[in-house]
């Protein structure tokens, strides 16, 4: 086809030119003096992304990884942790830590609503012994939508007097959500490179709270390749323990200029801004957005729940052959229940506009009952000045 892909999954987003053209240039030795003077750079401009003041650590490997690290670092064999069922990712991760040893307490959702910091407290309250080592959130579930509230739920830890780690995964959030690792009092923040940081997947993350750092020293997990020591050893001369992703880390610098030059206060407002014009849109096509408390509600993406007689993977089928635009299918249980749209990134108003027509339209060529005054509905918001 014509023009350009539109590609409005909840990651890998679009990438944007500088940051392509930055990661074109030639690769250079990574034991060198140039590359130790970019490895100080993007892992001191990493921070504030994060909102912390503490070391954050890069792995050449996916979010996944960046979940092993976490758990690996600061746990032992037999630990207890509370996990949280909020959607797909969440119960990944809750999966990773029973496979690596660890005593899971998972707590039942319905993949409409974030953590409950109620919960939080109760689960705590009744752990008298102190036998629950980390509590594990998900900030932002990318397969519903949904954002849980951190600040609420540090606040319910501490209103228990626990002494348990907060870990909390960023993939989907980082670079477009407000996030605050020191103010929120977040132990271990989980992120990747290819959501709001605008690069391709490669790159992962952990910052690291002092606490987090303490709680290494005795942790008894089995690591080597991700064990934070050598790690951050390596990083104070701005190089890494084994080989880095060197053009990737090119492309991080780029990035990481972009959100700067914008200013986060900026970016998170922007999401916020795309997100509300399409959940506006959603709510006049007559249809549900997936994420049930508003409080709640996605600045990086929007899950749409279609009708129950309705299949959502063919909507979607229907609008990459006849759109060329890529919609995120329904992960887990919600596979063919819902679509979901991503608005984050490298991203703007026209391309919004763009690709909530391609959805109207597509939801008509499927044969979905529809009022057509969504995306009308979607650019009265737009037209409204940041």
């Amino acid at each position: 086809m014509s023009g350009r892909h539109f590609l409005q999954i909840p990651g890998p987003t679009n990438v944007p030119d500088s940051v392509l053209r930055a990661m074109s240039a030639a690769t250079i030795d990574h034991r060198g003096p140039e590359f130790a003077q970019l490895g100080k750079h993007v892992l001191a401009a990493l921070k504030p992304v994060f909102g912390t003041t503490n070391p954050v650590v890069i792995y050449p490997a996916s979010g996944t990884g960046a979940w092993e690290a976490a758990l690996v670092n600061t746990l032992s064999p037999g630990d207890r942790v509370l996990c949280f069922e909020t959607g797909h990712f969440a119960t990944l991760w809750q999966e990773m830590a029973t496979s690596l040893g660890l005593a899971v307490d998972f707590v039942p959702g319905d993949w409409r609503h974030g953590v409950n910091p109620e919960v939080v407290a109760e689960k705590l309250a009744n752990d008298t012994g102190h036998t629950i080592k980390a509590v594990c959130v998900v900030h932002n579930e990318t397969s519903t939508g949904v954002t849980s509230r951190i600040a609420d739920i540090r606040a319910a830890v501490d209103s228990e007097g626990h002494p348990a780690l907060l870990l909390v995964d960023t993939i989907s959030s980082l670079g477009s959500i407000d996030y605050r690792h020191d103010e929120w009092g977040v132990d271990v923040t989980v992120a990747g490179s290819q959501k709001g940081l605008m690069l391709p997947p490669g790159l992962s993350f952990n910052a690291i709270s002092d606490k987090a750092l303490e709680a290494a020293r005795t942790a008894k997990l089995a690591r080597s390749f991700w064990d934070w020591q050598p790690m951050l050893a390596a990083n104070e001369r701005g190089v890494f323990p084994y080989t880095p992703a060197t053009n990737l880390l090119y492309g991080l610098k780029e990035a990481l200029r972009l959100l700067d030059k914008e200013g986060l206060p900026d970016v998170f407002a922007r999401h916020a801004r795309h997100a509300k014009a399409t959940r506006a849109a959603v709510n006049a096509w007559g249809l549900e957005v997936l994420c049930a408390d508003e409080r709640e509600h996605s600045g990086s993406l929007t899950a749409v729940l279609v009708p129950e007689e309705v299949d959502a993977d063919k909507v979607r089928a229907i609008v990459l052959d006849r759109y060329d635009m890529s919609l995120g299918a329904g992960l887990g249980k919600l596979a063919g229940r819902i679509f979901r749209i991503g608005h984050l990134g490298d991203f703007n108003d026209l391309t919004l506009a763009g690709t909530l027509a391609g959805v109207q339209m597509g939801l008509t060529l499927a044969g979905v009952p529809i009022d057509p005054s969504g995306i009308t509905v979607a650019l009265e918001h737009l037209q409204v000045a940041p």
